[in-house]
């Protein structure tokens, strides 16, 4: 089973944020060219939020509010529910799943070191899978 870090290893430990003060604009351009569904909220090296496409669905289109007035803070989720990089895979899919969530940021020594999504962990799901199914049919062809 595959851990939060091995995740990262593949996937490497981009990580994108914008400042609390930030207009929401600014997070949604963010996420667009850097084609992702959320953005960490940073102030001073440290994570004090989360905006997602879902965040600025729901706290900024349907309340009618403007995309270049509104700051990331009024929108972030907060506090942040966090992975640390020896978590499996399955543990991970188990807090989303509870906290209907779709990205996890990971942390190590309070620093943030990446972000996994629900995509990364469904991938690394098949990629497991994969491999128990290719071990069987080699047990089974000898």
């Amino acid at each position: 089973m595959h851990t939060v870090r091995q995740i990262l290893d593949d996937k490497g430990g981009d990580i994108v944020h914008v400042a609390p003060d930030a207009p929401v604009l600014d997070a949604i351009r963010c996420m667009a060219e850097r084609s992702v569904g959320a953005v960490l909220v940073m102030q001073g090296g440290e994570l004090v939020g989360i905006a997602s496409e879902r965040d600025y669905a729901r706290k900024v289109i349907l309340q009618g509010r403007a995309s270049h007035d509104t700051p990331v803070s009024d929108i972030m989720s907060a506090p942040v529910v966090t992975a640390l990089p020896d978590d499996t895979v399955a543990s991970c899919m188990r807090t989303m799943t509870d906290r209907r969530l779709r990205h996890l940021p990971v942390v190590e020594g309070g620093r943030v070191v990446g972000v996994i999504s629900i995509g990364d962990l469904v991938k690394a799901v098949i990629e497991d899978q994969q491999l128990q199914i290719d071990a069987l049919q080699r047990y089974i062809g000898s």
